[in-house]
């Protein structure tokens, strides 16, 4: 019997047939589609004619398609969907893969013919895309260690095999604490807590196999009982065991992993002739230098901590008044910073979450998405990876643009956060091929399902990436949708959550839950007055999180990262009562694998860029302005990494912009 995961589709629109397949069918699919990809390489390097573009270049881009189909679904279930079965699966694979895509990097015939077209370029007659595409091909070799020789070669396999093992060890230990940590309530105990968080307490505690609510470690469940929980004691332990996922002792800690991780990086970097990982890894963004994003995030710093101590000092004052003979700690942060938000705005999260039912955002970003670019959103009713996950076909002009796929609901197999993945990609060659997307979120799940503001800016920022894959239109899969530079990537998700602030999209979509009625006015103005709350604290803990993993990646590599950790937070003066947003042994942004390590400030590089671009709609016709939108789609969504960043950027606005529209869309201006 042929494996399913191997067929071609003969399904809607080519979607994995997931009701035919099983845990079984990947191992088997992953060797042989491991081996036909071997094939296709040998064919490329072994070609005795000379090399071109077609031969060597276009072959490359059309080889593998098998192999992406069965990682395209594997790694979608294994990480909204995982068992102990996928979970083995992904410790196996990852050094297979990880040996594989070595072979390839570190074949010399084949790294003979790319560079042989790299120094003929010029007289190549090269479309722009494709002089882009030769340039990415030939610098992913070098960077790969193609040019090594000997001893220095067989070293940097190792290093990328463990690298990859570590990688999927670091993930799994903190999807092994936030599964297995809840905490119990008690009737007495849900006392204080609005009706939203105690629903969603009581599924989590079914889904647990609790006997009745419990909190868990998943952010959209925990940081609303931060808020609102009067007993102080329970919010410390909760805070606690959030703080330590990763770092318990035993099987599941990951210092000991990520010190290993930086040192293995450091020794990668400097095979390749580089100081150190920084300077690698940034060589290929916009930011360019470690230099550059120091500055940056430095020029934030100090008006966020400014703004952070000032918090601090009120809301230490109505701990005090509260009766809490106590210093202001970690723990206490959320909860009086929302009876400051109640008191200074007027607003109350219990107030507010009706208005944003999960439903309905989802209902604003699709209109968005529609007046902006003319796609329609149309339910389909086929097989997905969960019951949880909704589909739609996307359509322009009654063409067909792509699927969606979105995935709403935290669950125990499904690791922490947000993220947007294209199963299948977009582009032209070898054949056209229309993109596959997924949203993946962590929100609560009740009935009806109630999102806070920031849940519901995470759906929009979720779906702004989608945008970037959806509109994608090139030729070739290497630069399609999202394979544009790190500090890049964020700039389309980040611009497009300006749009859940439109006064329109509010009225029309922040309806309430149980009556239908809109959101009043003078609450949609409280919303979007208090845009700026406590940004000193949203600040601070990021950008220490920023500075901590830039740290990481300069010079030697950290014996200590906990240690290392601490010497930075001392001597940037982190606020004692504020945490990094996340702590080295949960920073899967750094330590899952290579994306953002050298590269958590790109969100705020991102969003000097989202402030200036959203300004550009701002100048023009309103937040719909049509030629905007057009211009968007021209010279951003629909590029993907075909040129280079800051060109894209100054097609749209002419010019690169400053860091004085992010300080002001932050509430942080002097």
């Amino acid at each position: 019997m042929t494996n399913p995961l191997l067929q071609d589709w003969d399904t809607p629109f080519g979607l994995a047939p997931f009701d035919a397949l099983s845990d079984d069918d990947f191992a088997p699919a992953l060797e042989e589609a491991l081996a036909a990809h071997r094939d296709e390489i040998a064919v490329i390097a072994d070609n005795q004619e000379l090399p071109t573009f077609a031969n060597t270049v276009e072959a490359l881009e059309a080889a593998g398609k098998k192999l992406d189909q069965v990682l395209g679904v594997f790694f979608t279930v294994a990480g909204a969907d995982s068992n102990e079965t996928r979970e083995a699966l992904q410790r196996d694979f990852s050094p297979k893969l990880s040996a594989h895509y070595s072979e390839i990097s570190g074949n010399k015939a084949l790294f003979a013919r790319v560079a042989t077209l790299w120094e003929q370029r010029d007289s190549l007659d090269l479309t722009d895309e494709q002089a882009r595409v030769l340039m990415l091909t030939h610098r992913g070799f070098v960077r790969s260690g193609a040019a090594l020789e000997g001893a220095e070669e067989a070293r940097m396999k190792e290093i990328k095999g463990r690298l990859a093992v570590l990688g999927t060890q670091f993930t799994q230990n903190l999807l092994a604490d936030e599964r297995n940590w809840f905490m119990a309530l008690s009737e007495e105990e849900l006392e204080g807590l609005p009706d939203f968080v105690i629903d969603a307490a009581r599924a989590a505690g079914e889904e647990k196999g609790a006997k009745g609510p419990v909190i868990t470690l998943s952010r959209s469940l925990i940081v609303p009982f931060l808020q609102f929980s009067p007993r102080r004691d329970l919010r410390e332990r909760a805070f606690r065991a959030w703080e330590a996922r990763g770092a318990n002792g035993g099987e599941t800690d990951n210092r000991e992993i990520a010190a290993e991780i930086l040192s293995l990086r450091e020794e990668r970097a400097k095979l390749l002739g580089y100081d150190d990982f920084a300077s690698y890894k940034l060589e290929t963004e916009m930011a360019k230098t470690p230099e550059a994003v120091e500055e940056l995030l430095m020029d934030v710093w100090g008006p966020a901590k400014r703004q952070a101590e000032a918090d601090a000092k009120v809301l230490g004052e109505m701990m005090q008044a509260d009766g809490v003979n106590d210093d202001l700690a970690p723990w206490d942060w959320r909860y009086y910073a929302e009876k400051r938000r109640a008191v200074e705005h007027d607003l109350d999260e219990a107030e507010l979450k009706p208005y944003f039912q999960l439903d309905r955002m989802i209902e604003a970003a699709f209109a968005c998405a529609t007046r902006l670019f003319g796609l329609r959103f149309k339910p389909l009713d086929v097989p997905l990876y969960h019951p949880d996950c909704r589909a739609w076909e996307v359509t322009r002009d009654g063409d067909h643009v792509a699927v969606f796929i979105g995935d709403y609901f935290a669950r125990g197999s499904k690791r922490s956060g947000a993220w947007c993945s294209a199963m299948r990609a977009q582009a032209k060659y070898p054949q056209v091929q229309t993109p596959v997307v997924i949203n993946v979120c962590n929100f609560a799940k009740s009935n009806p399902a109630l999102l806070s503001y920031d849940d519901a800016r995470t759906l929009f920022h979720e779906f702004g990436h989608a945008l970037h894959q959806m509109l994608s239109n090139v030729t070739y899969e290497s630069v399609s949708g999202t394979s544009v530079a790190r500090d890049f990537v964020e700039l389309p998700s980040q611009l497009f959550e300006h749009w859940l602030e439109v006064p329109e999209v509010l009225g029309e979509f922040a309806t309430h839950a149980r009556t239908g009625e809109p959101m009043p006015q003078e609450l949609r103005d409280k919303v979007l007055g208090a845009a700026t709350f406590d940004m000193g604290f949203q600040t601070v803990e990021y950008v220490a999180s920023a500075l901590v993993d830039l740290a990481f990646h300069r010079g030697k590599a950290a014996v200590d990262p906990m240690a290392k950790q601490s010497a930075v937070l001392a001597e940037i003066g982190m606020p004692e009562a504020i945490r990094m947003r996340h702590a080295t042994p949960q920073f899967a942004h750094v330590f899952a694998g290579d994306g953002y390590s050298s590269g958590y400030y790109s969100y705020m590089w991102s969003e000097v860029m989202d402030a200036d671009a959203f300004a550009a709609f701002e100048e023009a016709g309103g937040a719909f302005d049509k030629e905007r939108a057009q211009a968007l789609e021209e010279h951003i969504l629909s590029t993907g990494g075909s040129a280079d960043a800051a060109e894209l950027y100054v097609a749209f606005r002419s010019r690169l912009p400053g860091v004085e529209a992010l300080l002001k869309g932050r509430g942080l201006a002097a």
